[in-house]
């Protein structure tokens, strides 16, 4: 049994690993013994980022813009290098901007085209081209397990993020479509799948969620009342499931999106 959830000697790398859920995300694996290579574009992020987790195992930082491929392929050059596979790759780089919501106060026809732009290129784009970039070098190895980021917004609608929204329901698709070419054409240990995170209290969206004071905005108030759970979900959480997709456990899946939002997706709020 336990040899179906072994991961150690692995290779994994992580874009948007210096954020709060790739950080996580990146000490966890270093623990179970993957080597871990993390992408970010910020560079103090991601030097503070290297520095913390160096304590836990063997990881390499990268400065490097998802959204361009000459800088995917650099880096993949580098990270072949150092190692003859990769056996994992974690899209977690994303994120929103504020003209590419909608306000109570405005309505759709207000929004800012050049975020929402901006919003799908970085979370739709930055997830397709590294997975095409470090998904080749799966590809020819015959074996990998790629795992994208989508979202609950995805599952029904969610008010005021309407691009963010749109960008990673693509992301489901392009999820489900990228499984079914890849196991056709380049065998059966090759998989891709995605984690729906609920709702977790990021840099991004802390003043959303959290007032000054620490107590809950109204619009957390209202996802509280359609999370069973009641209460946020902790990094840490996101790591089981992770886990599972990386090791042999989950041999036979692929083309899934796993909600882990404490009950949100499932709940009609009645």
């Amino acid at each position: 049994m336990n040899q179906l959830f072994t991961i150690d000697n692995k290779t994994a790398v992580i874009s948007g690993g210096a954020g709060v859920l790739g950080l996580e995300i990146a000490g966890y694996l270093l623990k179970e013994g993957v080597k871990v290579f993390i992408l970010d574009y910020n560079e103090t992020l991601l030097t503070k980022a290297v520095s913390k987790l160096e304590a836990y195992g063997d990881v390499h930082g990268f400065l490097c813009n998802v959204l361009e491929e000459d800088d995917l392929l650099s880096t993949k050059s580098a990270i072949m290098e150092q190692v003859d596979q990769i056996d994992i790759l974690i899209n977690a780089a994303g994120g929103n901007r504020k003209g590419a919501n909608i306000s109570p106060d405005s309505n759709i026809f207000k929004m800012d085209r050049q975020d929402f732009k901006m919003v799908n290129d970085l979370n739709f784009l930055g997830t397709v081209y590294p997975t095409l970039v470090f998904g080749e070098a799966m590809a020819n190895n015959g074996k990998g397990s790629i795992i994208n980021f989508s979202s609950m917004a995805t599952v029904q609608s969610i008010s005021r993020v309407m691009g963010y929204s749109a960008a990673k329901a693509a992301v489901d698709n392009f999820t489900k479509w990228m499984a079914q070419e890849l196991a056709s054409k380049f065998g059966d240990q090759i998989r891709v799948n995605a984690i729906a995170p609920g709702f977790f209290v990021t840099h991004q969206n802390r003043a959303i969620l959290i007032n000054e004071d620490g107590s809950l905005t109204k619009r957390s108030e209202l996802v509280m009342q359609k999370t069973p759970m009641n209460r946020f979900g902790k990094p840490e959480e996101l790591c089981g499931a992770i886990h599972f997709l990386c090791a042999e456990a989950s041999s036979f899946i692929t083309g899934t999106i796993i909600p882990i939002d404490g009950g949100f997706s499932s709940f009609s709020g009645v």
